[in-house]
């Protein structure tokens, strides 16, 4: 039995740079509900199941593709060029494609942190989690990457539990407080202001706090969670609307809001510098897409950072971590192993489900047949007669389930399939049914 292959097409940090991820910026989520609907089995042109991970650092398109599709590669690039609305020009160059186990593998180092631009940063397990649960939400996922996801996801919280590959992390938020005092020294006389109270704008929130830094402000789309966090650490708190009065006063800004498109263009920040009496203003933008148009960073005294930017600033812990790569990869290889064993049983579980259907459905006739012969009986007898049938069926099948999944688990399935959807017309259930 042919099962879908698993493939994965992306770019990420070390393939393009900020200005074309940028673009790419994508989720399940925003896909109109007749894309993809394979929750009742039509997939999409070659491919059952998608999952997209879409981070700053990364856009990556996982798929389950259907047997007999020529050319994966292929499939994957409009598929993205889809759901993104960019032509392939833009990307082709800078992608790469995986199928089979180097896919599943990719996916797993990602999970792991071991291809994060910063090695064992803790963030992007949660990512794999939150694409996984939105394809889910939007039922663009099914078995196959529903395996493939579990793994990557046992494999990230090993990593984090199992080794120090995560211990001391450097994140984005963090590289960018690293640059401010490489530029300033001391942070705390500085008044800091941060736009955006998503992970990445709580990251830093945090870190400044345990650095001493005792000025910061806030600012955030919806204000009454600015409001509460300002309120309960002692800060200020700004109405979105109140953004240029809140740079105005400011020293350093960290920016990460996750908008699609920018939220200060040159104009605003001139017309902020004009107002600071010749006073620098460090901006560190994390977001992808950016917050701040590049050209920002060509006014007087301003000083504009970008994600790309920050990735030069590593912590002094990254040569413990780099010690720890060998563990998490032993990790990596024991949790491919369960992944292809699951995989495999996927191919018998139909024929498992079918081979207990059609002895469902003997089991259920003859006894209609019986009861039809015999006079009344009681609900008792009833019960009894039911149990026993059952009980029957299921222990005749038992072995030969317990069977088939060993075979599955060592790759030996294959014949062992064939010969029981021939003997007992499978197949032709599997079509009655409308498949399994």
């Amino acid at each position: 039995m042919d099962m879908p292959e698993i493939a994965l097409i992306g770019l990420s940090h070390r393939t393009a740079p900020i200005a074309v991820r940028e673009q790419m910026s994508c989720s399940v989520a925003a896909l109109p509900p007749s894309f993809l609907e394979i929750s009742n089995g039509n997939g999409t042109a070659g491919a059952s199941e998608l999952v997209i991970l879409s981070t700053c650092n990364r856009v990556e398109l996982y798929a389950a593709v259907d047997p007999g599709v020529s050319d994966t590669r292929q499939l994957l690039v409009s598929l993205l060029s889809q759901i993104t609305g960019v032509e392939p020009a833009v990307f082709n160059d800078q992608l790469y494609f995986h199928s089979g186990c180097p896919a599943s593998h990719h996916l797993l180092q990602v999970a792991t942190g071991l291809d994060s631009s910063v090695l064992g940063e803790p963030q992007i397990l949660g990512q794999v989690k939150q694409a996984y649960m939105a394809a889910i939400e939007a039922k663009t996922i099914g078995p196959v990457l529903t395996e493939l996801f579990r793994a990557a996801i046992r494999s990230g919280k090993r990593a984090r539990t199992e080794t120090g590959i995560s211990h001391n992390p450097m994140s984005t938020s963090s590289m960018a407080i690293a640059q401010a005092q490489k530029q300033v020294g001391d942070l705390k006389p500085y008044h800091w202001l941060i736009i955006g109270l998503g992970e990445m704008g709580r990251l830093a929130f945090k870190r400044l706090q345990a650095q001493g830094v005792e000025r910061i402000s806030l600012v955030n789309r919806t204000y009454e969670r600015a409001e509460a966090v300002a309120r309960k650490h002692g800060q200020q708190a700004y109405h979105w609307q109140e953004l240029r009065e809140a740079l105005a006063t400011a020293d350093i800004v960290i920016s990460a809001t996750g908008a699609r498109d920018p939220i200060l263009s040159v104009a605003d920040v001139r017309e902020v510098m004009a107002r600071r009496e010749q006073r620098p203003l460090i901006l560190l933008d994390i977001s992808v897409p950016r917050d701040i148009m590049p050209a920002v960073g060509d006014l007087d005294g301003v000083y504009l950072w970008d994600a790309d930017d920050l990735q030069g600033n590593l912590d002094e812990s990254l040569a413990a971590r780099q010690q720890e790569v060998p563990r998490v990869q032993g990790i990596i290889a024991e949790e491919e192993e369960i992944l292809l064993s699951q995989l495999r049983m996927l191919v018998v579980k139909p024929v498992i489900v079918t081979l207990r259907e059609k002895a469902e459905n003997i089991r259920q006739t003859e006894m209609e047949r019986m009861l039809s012969n015999l006079d009344e009986v009681d609900e008792k007898t009833l019960q009894q007669l039911q149990y026993f049938s059952r009980s029957l069926v299921n222990k005749l099948l038992h072995e030969p389930t317990v069977r088939l999944k060993s075979k599955a688990s060592h790759n030996e399935a294959d014949s062992y399939v064939e010969a029981l959807s021939d003997l007992f017309d499978l197949e032709q259930l599997e079509s009655e049914l409308g498949g399994v």
